[in-house]
């Protein structure tokens, strides 16, 4: 395979970002098709690309013959379905996390990947793909500050989508971490707890900020902080405090301004700036080894399983106080 034809299913922000980095920053790829539940919405990205055609059917996309394999970036609470429908056709799937919203949902993703006997789904958890992210990882992993001890993980927005809910704020936004911090520390996260400070009137039906505590099989304890309303930017931090000095992701702003006694630098309104060249680098990756016939380098159904688990004991330890809950991965 030389080329391979890529179908997106999910026209919003993250699916017309992911046809336009396939199209402009991807070699290898060739987007054919783009579907969403509003077709008009499908058909204005489809038509910025020469001979893709628009659908208002995900499945059809799927079972397109001109359709090699797919990309999922709908609503989460279509990810399952959609990837078991790619997973029966045969085709690879890239599908933006969550693998699903719940556990259970997850388990049955990966029951049908198992079941077909394919590895032909790919999690997006970009983050291993982002060159900060990697660096970090690679001065984790030669023990430049000695063993890991504290992690603190921060995750702000400028505002929360319509709807968002407390539960919306673990598995839409925390569940990277969830994935990153075992990622990183090449160990899993095993217990979890929940916690929020007062409410305000930022938001209504959302405490916000969140706070999680997660402790990993080597020891190692990390903070999360999810803060959906921050209202400033959308801003991403992470710091390594180690044995022996700390590791710390450096701010990303590529110009600093003086003026009137002050300096400063701005924030990206949302996550696309931040992590474009791992969205590129990430998309790169899974075409490469689809072109080549390669295993996908992207994180697998099994990393959104464990992250998934990770989520359900966050919300079980939210409804219960804030007590400490033990992860459990289902065993398959």
């Amino acid at each position: 395979m030389s080329t391979v034809r890529v179908g997106v299913i999910g026209a919003g922000n993250m699916g017309a970002d992911h046809v336009n980095t396939l199209h402009r920053q991807v070699s290898g790829a060739h987007v054919t098709m783009v579907a969403d539940i509003d077709v008009e919405r499908a058909a204005t990205v489809a038509g910025a690309l020469p001979e893709a055609r628009a659908t208002g059917d995900p499945f059809a996309l799927i079972a397109d013959a001109e359709v090699d394999a797919v990309v999922v970036a709908s609503h989460d609470t279509t990810h399952a379905d959609l990837t078991i429908a790619a997973v029966r056709a045969g085709k690879p799937v890239l599908c933006e996390k969550p693998l699903a919203p719940t556990l259970d949902a997850c388990v049955r993703v990966v029951h049908e990947e198992r079941r077909v006997g394919g590895r032909g789904i790919s999690l997006g958890f970009m983050r291993r793909f982002d060159p900060a992210y990697r660096e970090l990882k690679d001065a984790v992993a030669a023990g430049v500050c000695g063993a890991p001890l504290l992690l603190r993980c921060v995750s702000r927005g400028v505002s929360s989508a319509a709807g968002a809910t407390d539960e919306l704020s673990i598995t839409g936004s925390a569940i990277h971490e969830f994935d990153t911090v075992p990622w990183l520390l090449d160990a899993p996260i095993t217990e979890v707890s929940w916690h929020a400070p007062r409410s305000t009137g930022a938001a209504t039906g959302l405490r916000d900020p969140q706070l999680m505590l997660l402790r990993t099989a080597d020891g190692a304890l990390t903070t999360v902080e999810v803060f959906l309303n921050a209202g400033y930017g959308y801003d991403i931090r992470c710091e390594v405090a180690g044995e022996r000095g700390t590791l710390a992701l450096a701010t990303p702003a590529r110009v600093v301004t003086d003026t009137s006694r002050t300096r400063s630098y701005g924030y990206p309104a949302d996550w696309r700036p931040r992590f474009a060249d791992a969205y590129r680098i990430e998309l790169q990756a899974w075409t490469d080894a689809l072109v080549s016939g390669t295993p996908s380098p992207l994180a697998t159904a099994e990393d959104g399983l464990a992250a998934s688990a990770v989520a359900e004991a966050v919300i079980t330890s939210m409804k219960n106080g804030g007590r400490t809950v033990a992860v459990h991965v289902p065993e398959l």
